[in-house]
């Protein structure tokens, strides 16, 4: 199965190209290390290669398919949901900060636990034990306690995905998600690398407040998820 640019099957191209050190399986379908989360993809939708994505699958746990076209649900597996995400690229230069925007600094290890916390109360995404780990994340505290975050996830040949873009509901509509974007878009940009980010396709906020700081929706693309 081929695509013609690797975000047409993000899971499949993260996991066999720039955070292939984060996959297990073989050249059939493969998994991201659990620990930091659930997805998976298959080489193709051919038998051999839906079998050992389903041989992936997790007993207590789920594997989170995410393709430019709808996926088959494997045999031996049963669907748990579907959703189709807006693909987003950035074009053109990323924003300057504001004149007025909070104090953003890097976040490490040591904050692990309330960037879980965090997670868990803004279900950014799929989060992990892991996640935090898989590049620079960088948050906004006040008083010691974390506000809000955001990072990086999915790695792609010289572009990288923005992800864990987490605010507590009593923090939002003061800018903190807008300031942290755009801190991660540079510094991706710096590195030489795009920046994109996937949203759900209804989530009409969040997309025009994307679309304000300058990603453009490139294609839709669709969430199978799915357990034993």
């Amino acid at each position: 199965m081929t695509a013609s640019h690797p975000l047409d099957r993000p899971a499949w191209s993260m996991l066999t190209g720039r955070q292939a050190h984060l996959a297990e399986g073989d050249a059939r379908a493969v998994r991201l290390d659990r620990s930091y989360g659930p997805f998976g993809a298959g080489a193709d939708q051919g038998a051999e290669a839906q079998a050992a994505l389903a041989a992936l699958v997790p007993a207590d746990g789920e594997l989170w398919i995410v393709e430019g076209e709808p996926w088959p649900v494997p045999p031996g597996t049963r669907e748990v949901k579907r959703a189709v995400l807006a693909q987003m690229v950035a074009e053109g230069a990323p924003p300057p900060p504001r004149a007025d925007e909070p104090l953003v600094t890097p976040l490490s290890n040591a904050d692990a636990r309330d960037m879980a916390a965090l997670a868990g109360h803004a279900q950014p995404g799929p989060w992990g034990p892991a996640t935090h780990r898989y590049g620079p994340f960088f948050g906004v505290r006040d008083s010691g306690r974390l506000l809000a975050m955001a990072g990086q996830r999915m790695l792609m040949p010289g572009m990288a995905e923005v992800s864990g873009v987490a605010t507590w509901q009593d923090c939002r509509g003061r800018g903190l998600a807008r300031a942290l974007i755009g801190h991660v878009m540079r510094a991706m940009v710096k590195r030489g690398e795009q920046p994109f980010l996937h949203s759900y396709a209804d989530n009409a906020g969040a997309i025009a407040l994307y679309e304000s700081l300058g990603f453009r929706i490139r294609r839709k693309v669709h969430v199978l998820v799915i357990a034993r």
